[in-house]
């Protein structure tokens, strides 16, 4: 059956609730739902009823179309001025046997370990220390643009730059300008958590406020540049605070344009403040990226990290909204595998990756950062995987 016949069966099935319906019908015509409508998925939508709605959405705006890019991670520091409590990567400065701070030169380093891959995109974030300044990564931006042009910079979240820009005394307008002449290319979706201060002013108190993060990527995308974004769920939010979370960034869209991807990403409990509480469910992992999918209708991708969600999970999001399963990471990020993550040392080559996504019957598309093809694999053989011919011999008699 297909997503459209799918849909008008939900329309017209009297054993669902007379807003479910509404709602459906509202997808069909792309409609707009609200956030009362939001809450009321999230409080009322059953698993199957969310994964029709969210993956018509998914088909109408990418068919069978799955994104993927090549990229590593440098993570210039785990030693961190703030303390989250749901963190299990930082460390405070006063714990600093426990981490490590890596020169400019060690983080140069770190890039030219991938001058012989083909990698589009180097992805920059860690914890923040005062002698990471504006001067620091401004030095930092344009020595990796000069040593290798055609990697995309994808650096730091509004903790960081509200932290440097408030310590070098200039306003978020001025700082971004500054980042983007020294080879800043688009910024990743970190650090939002939850904007609602009943939540944040819990989980992550001292670091900048909801407002201050979505007033960062506004002016990043005043200057014509692009952006993620991200909502940690499965703590101790409410499912309003998740949909006003949403609310916010599609206010936000409306009047930039500026994101690209929306990222849910799943609370995990294991070594942080937080091991009290418990985690979700993987099936509210696939109702919460549906709702996603459903709720922000203007921004293009909703993505998947597979590594932190395991790679059968990532296969079913699939289904669920998802259009994205990131990249092939190489085993150089920590900030999973620390947070106790499905995968601990989340390394997958292209060939994996490719056949992960056409396991599930979609078409797999290596992207560069900002969507553009690089190369479409939808009917590429590796060579390993081409069956060896057989041939019948003659029968004699």
């Amino acid at each position: 059956m297909s997503t459209t016949s799918t849909l008008s069966v939900l329309i017209h099935d009297q054993d669902l609730s007379e807003q479910l319906r509404f709602i459906a019908e509202k997808v069909s015509n792309q409609e707009r739902i609200t956030f009362d409508e939001g809450v009321y998925l999230y409080e009322h939508g059953e698993l199957g009823y969310l994964g029709a709605l969210a993956n018509y959405i998914r088909e109408q705006k990418h068919g069978d179309k799955t994104y993927f890019n090549k990229n590593f991670h440098l993570e210039p520091t785990n030693l961190c001025v703030y303390d989250c409590k749901f963190c299990s990567y930082s460390r405070l400065i006063k714990q600093k046997e426990e981490g490590w701070a890596l020169t400019l030169q060690e983080m140069l380093d770190v890039v030219k370990k991938y001058d012989d891959e083909p990698v589009t995109e180097v992805h920059i974030v860690g914890g923040v220390l005062p002698q990471y300044d504006v001067a620091f990564y401004s030095a930092l931006f344009t020595a990796i643009k000069h040593h290798r042009p055609n990697l995309h910079v994808k650096a730091l979240t509004p903790v960081e730059y509200h932290y440097i820009f408030k310590k070098a005394k200039i306003d978020y307008a001025t700082g971004m300008k500054l980042m983007k002449d020294a080879g800043l290319e688009s910024i990743p979706g970190g650090g939002a958590e939850i904007f609602h201060p009943e939540v944040r002013d819990i989980i992550a108190k001292d670091k900048c406020t909801g407002e201050q993060w979505l007033q960062i990527h506004e002016e990043w995308h005043k200057l014509g540049m692009r952006s993620n974004a991200t909502m940690l769920y499965g703590h101790i939010e409410k499912y309003a605070h998740r949909i006003d979370h949403m609310e916010q960034l599609r206010q936000l869209q409306d009047r930039t344009g500026g994101f690209q991807t929306f990222i849910p990403l799943k609370f995990r409990n294991q070594h942080n403040q937080m091991e009290n509480v418990p985690e979700v469910s993987v099936i509210e992992d696939l109702r919460n990226y549906a709702i996603s999918r459903i709720y922000l209708d203007n921004f293009d991708h909703i993505k998947a990290y597979w590594a932190m969600i395991s790679r059968q999970t990532a296969q079913l999001s699939l289904n669920f909204g998802v259009d994205d399963i990131d990249g092939t990471l190489d085993d150089t990020t920590k900030i999973y595998s620390m947070a106790g993550a499905e995968e601990q040392h989340p390394a997958m080559s292209t060939k994996e990756l490719v056949n992960l996504i056409k396991q599930v019957k979609r078409k797999p598309i290596e992207r560069d950062t900002l969507y553009n093809v690089v190369t479409d694999f939808t009917d590429v053989v590796f060579e390993e995987d081409v069956k060896p011919q057989f041939y019948k011999l003659p029968v004699i008699n």
